[in-house]
């Protein structure tokens, strides 16, 4: 399994940025499409987006198109989300996820990832 850790998270005002990072290692990060996913408190862990292992596709959540981008460097092992205009209801705890596969296709599913990082905390506040 490759091993995941976030980062970036932090308290931020609404309309603020962050940009959270996600470094894998213990495995081939290329054979990896990615996924950000998020939770809220009393709420399920939802998807945020989703980056295929050449980082030639994505997927965002309707709700968020145009403001979050997810990005990949694999020469850095490690994938990116970039939060812009963020709002109060952005705040939960932020987690990367990483799927093997041979393809070249997203997943937006819970389910369809085997590796998930600890998570980071974004705070937005009114």
């Amino acid at each position: 399994q490759v091993q995941l850790v976030e980062s970036g998270g932090g308290l931020v005002q609404a309309g603020g940025s962050l940009r959270l990072s996600c470094v894998a290692s213990g495995r081939t990060f290329s054979n990896y499409a990615m996924g950000w996913f998020r939770q809220a408190p009393g709420k399920e862990r939802e998807s945020v987006c989703a980056i295929s292992r050449g980082g030639g596709s994505t997927h965002y959540a309707d709700s968020l198109k145009g403001r979050f981008t997810i990005s990949r460097d694999n020469a850095k092992n490690t994938v990116y989300l970039q939060m812009n205009s963020l709002k109060p209801e952005d705040t939960a705890i932020y987690y990367c996820a990483a799927k093997l596969t041979g393809s070249r296709t997203y997943y937006t599913e819970r389910y369809e990832y085997t590796s998930w990082g600890r998570g980071t905390q974004v705070t937005v506040s009114s």
